[in-house]
Formats: C-alpha cells, sequence, structure tokens
C-alpha cells in the first residue's frame, strides 16, 4: 500500500457514502472512529498494525472514560475499515478480529409516565412553529421514531387513510409503522401551514422557520424547551419518547415482536434491553405463546 493512512481513511468513507449508500450521519461517526484510531497508532503502514496495537489502543481510550458501548462501537468500525483495506487495498490481515472491548452496565434512558407524556403533548397552538412542534412530537410518542428517521420523513410518506407512515432507518431499510389518531390530527393541522413556509425544491415534512428542512439539533432543542414549559424537569429529548412509546405499547400488549417491528430493530436482543423487560416477564410471554412450553397433565 503506497498510500498514507489519512488517504485510506478517506477512500473507506467514500466507500461507505457513495457505495453503500449510508447516512451522512453514519458516516461521520464511522469517520470519526477511524481519525481516532490514527491519532494513537504510531505506525505508518496500516500493514505492520498487530492485534496487540489495538488492544493497547482500546486500553488507551478505555482509560479516558470511554464505555464499553463506545468502544464497541469504534472497535466495529475498524473492523470494517480493515476489511475494505484486505479486499481493495491488499492488507493481508485484520488486527481487530480477535480483540475484545471492556464489558460497561447498561445504562436505560429514562421513560416518561403516561401522565408526563400527556402533559407535555397538550400545549395550545398559538402560531405555526407551535403546530409544527406538535406535529413532531406527537409522531415521535405514537411511532417511537428515531430522530434522524423524523428529519428524512416527506409528505408522500405519511398515509392518512392507512394510518400508517413510511419510516427509513438504519442501513436504508423501509418499514411501515402505525400512527395515532392524535399524531394524524396534528399532521393535518401542520400540512395545512405548512404551505406558508416551503421553499422550491424542498421535500422535507418538517420545516424551519426559513422554510428549510429541519435541523435534528433544533428539533431536541424544541422538545427540551417545550418540556420545561409544561413542567417536566427531566432532561426530555428524541429518544426519551421512543423509549416512552416502546414501554408504554409493551405494557400494554406483551408483545415484543411487534414492539421490535415497529422499533426497527434489527435483533430482538435490542427490544429486550431497550424496553427494560425482566426475565420472569419474557418466561410469561414463552409460557403464554410456545404450543410446548405448558406442562402436560
Amino acid at each position: 500500500m503506497n498510500n498514507t493512512p489519512e488517504l485510506l481513511a478517506a477512500a473507506y468513507i467514500d466507500h461507505l457514502t457513495y457505495e453503500r449508500r449510508l447516512s451522512p450521519l453514519t458516516c461521520k461517526s464511522y469517520a470519526r472512529d477511524i481519525c481516532a484510531l490514527l491519532q494513537h497508532l504510531s505506525i505508518d503502514d496500516l500493514n505492520q498494525v498487530q492485534t496487540l496495537n489495538i488492544r493497547q489502543v482500546i486500553a488507551q481510550l478505555h482509560g479516558k472514560g470511554l464505555g464499553g458501548r463506545s468502544l464497541a462501537r469504534m472497535l466495529s468500525a475498524w473492523r470494517g475499515f480493515y476489511n475494505f483495506l484486505i479486499r481493495k487495498h491488499g492488507l493481508q490481515h485484520n488486527p481487530c478480529h480477535a480483540v475484545r472491548v471492556p464489558k460497561s452496565p447498561q445504562k436505560l434512558p429514562h421513560a416518561l409516565s403516561p401522565d408526563e407524556a400527556t402533559r407535555l403533548l397538550e400545549f395550545s397552538v398559538e402560531n405555526i412553529l407551535m403546530a409544527r412542534d406538535r406535529a413532531m412530537f406527537e409522531l415521535f410518542y405514537s411511532s417511537g421514531l428515531r430522530l434522524a428517521e423524523l428529519t428524512q420523513l416527506r409528505p408522500v410518506d405519511v398515509h392518512f387513510a392507512e394510518g400508517t407512515i413510511r419510516v427509513l432507518g438504519k442501513g436504508g431499510k423501509a418499514r411501515i409503522v402505525p400512527v395515532g389518531e392524535c399524531a394524524l390530527q396534528s399532521l393535518t393541522a401542520w400540512l395545512e401551514l405548512r404551505l406558508r413556509l416551503i421553499k422550491p425544491d424542498v421535500t422535507a415534512l418538517f420545516l424551519s422557520q426559513r422554510g428549510d428542512a429541519i435541523s435534528m439539533r433544533a428539533i431536541a432543542y424544541r422538545l427540551k424547551s417545550r418540556a420545561r414549559q409544561q413542567g417536566l424537569h427531566q432532561n426530555v429529548h428524541p429518544h426519551v419518547l421512543r423509549h416512552s412509546f416502546a414501554s408504554h405499547v409493551l405494557q400494554s400488549s406483551g408483545d415484543l415482536r411487534a414492539v421490535q417491528e415497529m422499533l426497527g430493530h434489527a435483533h430482538i436482543t435490542s427490544t429486550q434491553v431497550y424496553t427494560h423487560l425482566d426475565f420472569q416477564h419474557l418466561t410469561k410471554i414463552y409460557d403464554a405463546a410456545h404450543p410446548r412450553a405448558k406442562k402436560k397433565n
């Protein structure tokens, strides 16, 4: 390999962006993680990096306070980078394969109670931006969307007759998610007002005051500000509404698979952690559902 590590890293990010078509946010995360690796390595030739070097970088980052989940994400990015170099640039081995990261305790996001969620969403709409905010917040709580998923929505993704929206999730995977009546009413009111703001060629469902697609940072700020105005003193951000959606639906239905589908989780283990299910509850679901779970008399 004649290219510098920095050029190879840039080539990998281009591969993720233009060939695999990952989201800009995901590509930015990969770029940040690979940059951290290159900064900690003192080897110019990536072909000379050994497993011991990777373990030393992990140890250094862990010593600086990074937890197991952050390190696992970074290690995954490094593995992908090296696999790319093996395929495209003749690298001989992947030094990340045998590396493990220290485990850290799982921290679950706070979920609002149903009463707190109702208090958050029940505010009077006095202007066009408040109408937009109510539609956004109702949709978060109604359908359990990720922040990035909400910003990518277009009006054509909302199907009022079926009461659903088409969501583009992680990895470009589309899913159909139900929308509650309150959210549909708020969306109807917003769409009537949206025409006053929209600029030509803007397709986003939710707009800024200038008529452009609203940013993720602006959404998070508006939600946090609204929560304070409604008397909720905890840090309310979009992920809290997603978690509240999952918790409340699961508590009412007990249908873990349905919640997994609505959240867009690839693996049910993610849903188990996300909805703070305990083992006894899982056992009850199994006993009630599996045809051979019950003992015969």
